[in-house]
């Protein structure tokens, strides 16, 4: 869905394009699009087989002439050699494929968001070509946008001007389902600034019958060496959760339920500090396809190296590496907790969802692919991570602990695989910061030793909780931060596991005032750090780097002490 209800910094006038409500654009001039027909589909359909095809037999068949040459012609080339032939291989797949994108847009758009987010999984080249489907396609126009607006919002009595004071032209971001423009309410709605995300007429059909088309031909390939992971299982998942996409209704409370599970303690007893920042719906100006809330001002992650270039700061300077802890900090207590406390969450991470706002904070946007995973697998996932954080290397007692409750969430291993891969996989999902795998697999997921090779399949009821994860993964590889998600995430697994044995409601209710001595410290502390943020948002460059510097190491030396607390690794 749209991807962008943040504005980028230092908007100008002229750029926001706000204009009057009287101005030219009318709604009556706007075209609704028709739905695709049959023949529409067959079209779409064969340009994307007469791309894709060609570009997967490609790969085929260089390895297939790369043998040939060794074993008839006894060329045997170097590595270099090799990787450059590679090389010149997926330059020669990523334009063709991100041409093809462009062209067909559609789901093919949020595909290659995946692709781009992930470049610890695909080739550089394809994650570069990619990367501008991150943020933006063609927008609607703007006469389209507020047609749209009138039909499925208004009130039958209702102009745009008696609900819109101000309404962006040039949306904040364009996507495959929908798009979102920044608009002024008027008085009688409050007179707020909010973000209005508008979907796209017609585009169910189009979307459906894409990730049709992506699961016919990935379905051959479920055994295929020369591809890291099922991607069919992956398709069949993302085909459920799409349908969801389409209903802003549903978005709207899926935006309240995760909101409201994460400002409050597990037990719902009280308040507590956000991890990340959410938009909230606007009670009243919510439907089926068009969604009024927050406005949050920021940039998406994709472009935050860019804006911190533009502000400044070196990439390699502790205020970079702050930042880089902070983000993966956020990320990962937003997903652990909304995982394993209720198993409803976000279920579309990528960069162009995840924004880095103007105070510094980090913001997480367009809720229209949730999940909710059973309470079975949340206690299992929960054991999973104190297992593993708990191990002991080298303890074969522990790889079997780990191993046992990675086949108890439903992992599917190859009959031929080590008797260790259950326990890698796990590892090597969730645990970034480890160097060793057991079974002597490789932690790279392109490895031919990589543990990943040996899935047979992936339970779908888990998939999109592990592309939670490799999201996680994926960033503090960008950022070469090690990241341990068990770790991170096994205080929480405790608590989880530790409910069945909970007080009883006469017990808390003894406590009451204890409680809400502590719910008086929890606000003057999220106060306190909201002014701390905002100070050092308007230091000087100098003095901010030097803040950032000593943040770090007190960061550092408190992972030390956590490290010699745990058992030896």
């Amino acid at each position: 869905t749209a991807n962008a209800f943040v504005a980028p910094p230092a908007r100008t006038d002229s750029a926001a394009s706000s204009f009057s409500l009287n101005a030219a654009t009318t709604i009556e001039s706007a075209e609704f699009p028709p739905p695709l027909s049959r023949v529409d589909r067959l079209k779409r359909a064969a340009q994307f087989w007469s791309t894709a095809v060609p570009i997967i037999a490609s790969y085929y068949g260089k390895s297939l002439d790369l043998k040939l040459r060794e074993a008839l012609l006894g060329q045997k080339l170097t590595e270099e050699q090799i990787q450059e032939i590679w090389d010149e291989q997926h330059e020669i797949g990523a334009v063709k494929l991100s041409a093809t994108v462009a062209s067909l847009k559609g789901f093919y758009v949020k595909t290659a968001q995946i692709i781009s987010s992930r470049g610890d999984l695909f080739p550089e080249q394809y994650t570069e070509a990619l990367s501008c489907f991150t943020d933006n396609v063609d927008p609607m126009s703007p006469a389209l946008a507020k047609a749209v607006i009138t039909q499925e919002l208004l009130n039958r009595d209702e102009t745009f001007e008696d609900v819109f004071a101000e309404f962006d032209e040039v949306p904040l971001g364009s996507a495959s389902i929908a798009q979102v423009h920044r608009c002024v309410l008027t008085e009688k709605y409050g007179g707020r600034e909010v973000a209005v995300k508008i979907q796209r007429p017609s585009i169910e059909s189009k979307l459906m019958g894409d990730i049709a088309n992506l699961k016919a031909i990935s379905k051959p390939l479920q055994d295929a060496d020369a591809l890291p992971l099922d991607y069919y299982t992956v398709f069949c998942e993302l085909e459920k959760q799409l349908a969801d996409e389409f209903d802003f209704v549903a978005e709207a409370v899926a935006m309240d339920r995760i909101y409201n599970s994460l400002s409050r303690t597990m037990d719902g007893s009280a308040p507590t500090e956000l991890p990340i920042v959410m938009p909230r719906p606007v009670s009243g100006l919510v439907s089926r396809r068009v969604l009024v809330m927050d406005y949050l001002p920021g940039v998406p992650l994709s472009r935050a190296r860019e804006e911190m270039q533009k502000r400044g700061i070196d990439p390699e300077s502790p205020e970079a590496k702050l930042f880089a802890r902070n983000l993966l900090s956020a990320l990962t207590k937003t997903f652990g907790r909304n995982i394993l406390e209720t198993g409803f969450f976000h279920a579309d991470p990528h960069p162009g969802n995840i924004f880095v706002l103007d105070d510094g904070r980090i913001g997480l946007i367009d809720f229209g692919q949730v999940k909710q995973i059973s309470g079975r697998n949340r206690e299992t996932l929960a054991k999973v991570m104190i297992a593993l954080d708990e191990r002991e290397d080298g303890n074969l007692e522990d790889m079997e602990r780990i191993g046992n409750l990675a086949l108890e969430l439903g992992v599917e291993i190859k009959e031929n695989a080590k008797h260790e891969a259950p326990a890698a996989i796990a590892l090597w999902l969730f645990d970034g910061s480890a160097t060793e795998l057991p079974g002597g697999y490789d932690m790279g997921e392109l490895s031919p030793n990589s543990p990943v090779k040996e899935l047979k399949s992936f339970p779908q009821d888990l998939v999109l909780a592990g592309r939670a994860a490799i999201l996680i993964k994926g960033v503090s590889n960008r950022l070469g931060v090690p990241w341990s998600l068990s770790h991170e995430w096994a205080p929480i697994a405790a608590d989880v596991l530790s409910q069945n044995t909970a007080p009883s409601s006469a017990t808390n209710s003894s406590n009451n005032a204890r409680v809400r001595f502590r719910d008086v410290g929890r606000t003057f502390y999220r106060w306190a750090k909201g002014r701390v943020s905002k100070f050092g948002q308007s230091l000087p460059a100098p003095l901010r780097s030097r803040v950032a510097s000593i943040a770090v190491k007190i960061q550092d030396r408190k992972a030390r002490r956590e490290m010699q607390r745990r058992p030896k690794k």
